[in-house]
């Protein structure tokens, strides 16, 4: 207890800010803030030679009820213990339950204004006050029969094992469950229906079966309440069987696995050929499914589909759903297939960037962190608020262009960078399985830096989503900002922070810290030491750093642990020349100087003013003849003999010609950084020099540089790529120059307005 209590006061030493008067250290190491290296996870960032994870097997049957919007299941589930501990229970994940009235995260949530709400939002709070949302469980049975003990404590249950689960050993379960399909929007960005414009229901499912809930190394069980973060999930393998009326198509994560009992000969055909097509294929065409959308269900029909080592599962339903497929060439020799299936509400958006944004995907994040290691994967036009990823499945929003077949360029745009961010995300955290019930930035920052890298694949000069060091400067002086290293559910400010925060500080490491060379290697180390492994934010770190040979704890301090944001000015340059201690040679300069002084207003006023020398030049002496520069042989002297002592090198450095720029550095946000500067000679000429941020190794606010020149600097301009993130930009120029602005002319009202007035007491004839 007292190594323990010892431990907690240096953490909390080492994450405390600086004391009044005292200069942090932002250069200090992070050793005693990281876990310490174990056989489970290694100091360089890998796992552990004794590393472990658990592994979970479930066979679903399931029924998607149409007319009463209802799924109803049976879970076989057998859990793998792959852990050295003894368990006595196994707790599984029952998200649906985060929609009832008193759970954590509605008794938790906060409306402050009580003058303005969202439809929306009083919707949701109406809906889930009068229904009673999530889960019901009918029964929890072992592999005989026999009832199981369990607890349900909010969006979590406990499953008590009549006896302790040994170290590899086994224990097989069934759960009996049901509840609601949510109304799209209103509720759910997961889980929702929707009813289209010919009446056809649009569906996705997820958190939709009981989830065995992570047991790791670090923590134990992760058994944190859904609020929002996203689940710690076990890999495991999944046989499922779904049932639904029997003109409905589906897609899932995972393979289809009877084709000839759910699709037409001419539909496995087209998914045959799909696979070989330079283009995407139509599987299920628009007249298709406007004829199978019009057709009336007689009876239902059941999916079969199997997935291995996957964290989770979902699936979609609808008679409506278009379908087109194509096949993609991983690097190491597999066909792996890209797919979308939308509405008719999603033509043509859909139909031409949907399954292309798919194999974007598939090259850029090949490149980047490993190739596609799943048989397809599938886009879905789902009806939620935004986008939600599932392992070979992604949800992704309407963005269904306009009614009369016409889009905006933010529609284009919004459908290709979400379809490449959600199905992104079976990178991170499908395949390196993060845990985002802590650390939201791990799979969301990951991810949407590397959507950004897709979306400059795709096309010159495509938006950007986030993530330009440029745009993102001024957001990150916000005063509700939690450093990226906070827990999923406390962040103040989710996208700003775990995304785009991230994202910007990724896109420096590349480009302006490490170079592209250097971060992309360690980038995929990581990617391949973590691949179906859970990593934490130490293992990334030191991944990064150990992959790269470059010590990185002040980058990480900076931007993931701190609040701190990039704000550098250049404060003052001084030219300094060599005073070579010559009398003759410095008597000259300082005589020129003098000559260069603007005069007083004193001596211009006075200039025609007779003096008293002027009117008797008797007073005048030796000293009128000759002025204070004047060279004296005893300062000959002196120098001969300042020469006798000198080195020859020391002789060569007082002749030196060159021009030295001394140039000092503020920096006023906190936050350390390279010092890239563009040099512009006044012979026309450029430099560019890139200083490395340990310069502030010595004092974080204020550091000088000196620059030996043989030729005149005319300007200097700091971060002249706007690559670092400075917050303000007025002051990275010398000299400085003014800064442009656009000013917006109006018209001023002429009459106050009936209050005004009155509150003025004035008159008015209204």
């Amino acid at each position: 207890r007292r190594l323990a209590a010892a431990l907690a006061l240096l953490l909390a030493a080492a994450a405390a800010p600086a004391q009044a008067g005292e200069r942090a250290d932002p250069f200090r190491q992070l050793d005693e803030v990281w876990p310490t290296p174990n056989v489970y996870r290694a100091g360089s960032g890998a796992p552990g030679h004794e590393y472990w994870q658990q592994y979970v097997h479930y066979v679903i049957e399931a029924t998607l009820d149409d007319a009463t919007h209802r799924l109803s299941g049976r879970a076989r589930i057998t859990y793998e213990n792959r852990s050295p501990d003894s368990l006595r229970y196994l707790w599984l994940q029952l998200d649906q339950n985060r929609f009832r009235a008193h759970s954590a995260s509605q008794l938790s949530a906060t409306d402050d204004n009580p003058e303005r709400m969202s439809f929306g939002r009083l919707r949701e709070i109406t809906l889930i006050e009068k229904n009673d949302f999530g889960y019901d469980i009918a029964a929890v049975r072992d592999a005989a029969g026999r009832p199981l003990p369990y607890r349900i404590v909010d969006t979590m249950m406990r499953i008590d094992l009549p006896e302790p689960l040994a170290p590899g050993g086994e224990v097989s379960f069934s759960i009996d469950y049901g509840f609601p399909v949510l109304p799209a929007k209103e509720l759910s960005n997961r889980s929702a229906y929707e009813i289209l414009k010919d009446g056809s229901p649009n569906y996705f499912i997820a958190m939709w079966y009981p989830r065995l809930a992570a047991y790791s190394d670090y923590g134990g069980w992760i058994v944190k309440a859904f609020l929002y973060g996203e689940p710690a999930l076990e890999f495991g393998d999944f046989d499922v069987a779904i049932t639904v009326p029997d003109n409905f198509v589906v897609a899932a994560t995972g393979v289809l696995d009877n084709p000839d009992e759910v699709l037409s000969e001419k539909e496995r055909r087209r998914l045959a050929a799909a696979r070989t097509a330079e283009k995407p294929l139509f599987i299920v065409t628009p007249e298709e499914a406007k004829a199978n959308a019009g057709h009336k269900a007689k009876g239902t029909r059941t999916w079969h589909f199997r997935a291995e080592r996957v964290r989770d599962f979902a699936f979609a339903a609808s008679p409506d759903f278009i379908w087109d497929a194509a096949g993609y060439r991983t690097g190491d020799g597999r066909t792996v297939l890209a797919q979308s299936l939308y509405p008719p509400e999603g033509l043509p958006l859909w139909s031409r960037y949907s399954t292309e944004a798919i194999l974007q995907t598939f090259e850029t994040y090949g490149r980047m962190a490993m190739d596609y290691p799943y048989p397809q994967a599938t886009s879905i036009n789902a009806p939620i608020r935004s986008g939600m990823e599932y392992p070979m499945i992604a949800a992704n929003a309407p963005g269904r262009g306009e009614p009369d077949g016409t889009y905006s360029r933010r529609q284009k745009y919004g459908l290709i960078g979400v379809v490449i961010h959600e199905v992104g995300h079976n990178w991170f955290p499908m395949i390196v399985n993060s845990d985002e019930r802590h650390w939201t930035w791990m799979d969301e920052g990951l991810n949407s830096f590397l959507d950004e890298i897709a979306l400059r694949d795709w096309e010159r000069d495509v938006p950007s989503l986030r993530g330009k060091p440029r745009d993102v400067g001024k957001l990150l002086t916000r005063a509700d900002l939690r450093p990226i290293m906070t827990q999923s559910d406390a962040y103040l400010n989710r996208g700003l922070t775990a995304y785009t925060k991230v994202t910007a500080a990724l896109n420096i490491l590349r480009e302006t810290i490490l170079g592209r060379d250097l971060f992309d290697h360690a980038f995929r180390t990581y990617v391949r030491r973590w691949a179906f492994k859970r990593p934490l934010p130490a293992d990334f770190f030191r991944s990064m750093e150990d992959a790269s040979g470059v010590d990185l704890d002040w980058f990480w301090r900076g931007w993931f642990y701190g609040t701190d944001h990039v704000d550098i000015a250049i404060d003052k340059v001084t030219l300094a020349t060599i005073d070579t201690g010559d009398p003759e040679t410095e008597a000259a300069y300082k005589r020129a100087e003098k000559a260069a002084t603007p005069r007083s207003l004193t001596d211009i006023r006075n200039a025609d003013v007779v003096r008293r020398v002027e009117r008797n030049p008797d007073l005048l002496d030796f000293y009128n003849e000759h002025d204070e520069f004047t060279v004296t042989p005893a300062d000959r002297k002196a120098h001969a003999k300042l020469l006798e002592d000198l080195k020859p090198w020391e002789k060569e450095l007082l002749s030196l010609g060159s021009k030295l720029y001394f140039i000092d550095f503020v920096n006023e946000g906190g936050l350390v950084m390279p010092l890239i500067l563009g040099i512009d000679y006044a012979d026309g000429t450029q430099e560019e020099l890139r200083i490395p941020a340990e310069i502030w190794r010595r004092d974080a606010h204020r550091v000088t540089k000196l620059l030996i020149r043989d030729k005149e600097i005319a300007s200097i301009t700091l971060d002249p790529h706007l690559e670092t993130a400075d917050a303000d930009l007025s002051d990275n120029t010398w000299p400085r120059k003014p800064v442009k602005t656009r000013l917006e002319l109006f018209k001023q009202k002429k009459e106050k307005n009936l209050m005004q007035k009155l509150e003025d007491g004035g008159e008015t004839k209204e």
